[in-house]
């Protein structure tokens, strides 16, 4: 029995239904027409999306409904059991837009790889949540990583390669635990030697690096030993490898469209009839909604279906058309005030296990919205995810669903969970 009234967090609950809801209205004006202009056609994208909103919020009350501890004493069976569709989808799968990672069940096609994110972050929180767990400790490093790598490494090959990507926020939550921030600063010295490999010839790379080593060694460090020297030399050749590796990753595992992206982005090919199409189209729709935008069914860029996959991936451009800047910042500052009060939320646990899970969610979230709009805007490559709660898709709206309300059940009970 429960000693105090449990508490909880209506803003958060209030900004899921506003952004939902503001999503739904945008799948309506994306896939609108005279012939399916009802609001309950379930024949069309925005109809079969009220049927997944009411499933959700059926689902939001189940979860609410649930004792807190069940997610946290199924952590690792939940997590099993993805694996196991993860594993299952690659036999099963049907061909989606190149990838394969949609189960068909005649009725019904689900990803799995939308439900691995809030499998993922219960696991890892459960066994970041361990007496004994401290994050400057190898084996805890490589366990972690193991969780994440796993499903990561099977969500890419079913060439899912956005929601692969996805689980890199998964270091956020780590470092908010203890993790060095050195393992920050590799990780985006690693992304900004990808770009520069594919921009400026290596040698001359491999030149600049070898002098700012140089500097660092003679300029910057007031007394130097041996250590200092060494440690030098085997980063800078750490670097060079990375940077002769990249031509081999960048031409045999990523896909050819994958590779015409990222020249688009890099400005070394101008494809606007291929690989730059949907994202020239974007900017375009969104620029011609101006300061307030078109109106509500008056996207002409909209409506005339020059933007492929319009209610899901790139939906933000609808928003942009008929809404203007107005609705596109007013969207943005609904997606900020939901990160910003889930880290407060996050902040505010007294269990390891909701805290950690907290800062998941909201690094999920946060990467999400920051690849989608990006990518819209032509500042990131075409890796094509949803922007949470708002595009159109029963998997990514359950289980962004699921991912929300346990961290909301368990912030609920925040003072019995110890």
């Amino acid at each position: 029995m429960y000693q105090e009234k449990l508490k909880y967090d209506w803003l958060t609950i209030g900004l899921y239904f506003a952004i939902m809801l503001f999503g739904w209205i945008n799948i309506y004006a994306a896939g609108y027409s005279e012939e399916h202009a009802k609001v309950f056609d379930f024949s069309v994208q925005h109809g079969k999306q009220i049927i997944w909103m009411g499933v959700s919020l059926l689902l939001a009350a189940v979860i609410i409904l649930t004792e807190p501890r069940v997610f946290s004493n199924t952590a690792y069976a939940i997590y099993g059991i993805v694996l196991g569709l993860l594993i299952l989808t690659l036999f099963l799968a049907v061909t989606v837009n190149g990838g394969k990672s949609w189960i068909d069940l005649g009725f019904f096609r689900f990803q799995p790889s939308e439900f691995a994110k809030f499998a993922t972050a219960l696991a890892v929180a459960k066994y970041m949540s361990a007496i004994d767990i401290d994050m400057k400790n190898l084996r805890t490093k490589m366990v972690v990583a193991a969780l994440i790598a796993i499903p990561a490494a099977l969500i890419f090959l079913q060439h899912d390669t956005g929601s692969a990507l996805v689980f890199i926020g998964f270091i956020l939550p780590l470092y908010r635990e203890g993790l060095s921030g050195k393992f920050l600063i590799i990780g985006v010295t690693a992304i900004v030697l990808f770009v520069l490999a594919l921009l400026v010839d290596k040698f001359i790379l491999l030149g600049a690096l070898a002098a700012i080593a140089v500097l660092y060694l003679f300029v910057w460090l007031n007394k130097r030993t041996s250590r200092d020297y060494w440690h030098t030399i085997a980063v800078v050749a750490c670097c060079a490898l990375f940077v002769f590796s990249v031509d081999f990753v960048f031409n045999s595992v990523l896909e050819s469209h994958q590779r015409e992206r990222i020249d688009v982005l890099l400005g070394k090919s101008d494809d606007t009839k291929g690989s730059g199409y949907n994202v020239d189209q974007s900017k375009l729709a969104i620029g011609s909604g101006g300061f307030i935008g078109k109106g509500f069914l008056n996207g002409t860029l909209t409506k005339a279906d020059f933007v492929p996959e319009q209610e899901t991936d790139f939906i933000f451009c609808t928003v942009g058309e008929e809404w203007g800047f107005v609705g596109c910042v007013a969207l943005l500052v609904l997606y900020t005030l939901l990160l910003q009060r889930l880290i407060v939320m996050a902040e505010r646990q007294r269990s390891t296990f909701a805290r950690v899970y907290g800062y998941a969610v909201a690094s999920i979230l946060f990467i999400h919205l920051f690849v989608n709009v990006g990518m819209v805007l032509g500042l990131v490559p075409v890796i094509g995810i949803p922007l949470p709660f708002f595009s159109y898709g029963g998997s990514s709206l359950l289980a962004f669903t699921i991912l929300l309300f346990i961290f909301i059940r368990q912030d609920a009970s925040k003072n019995q969970l110890l």
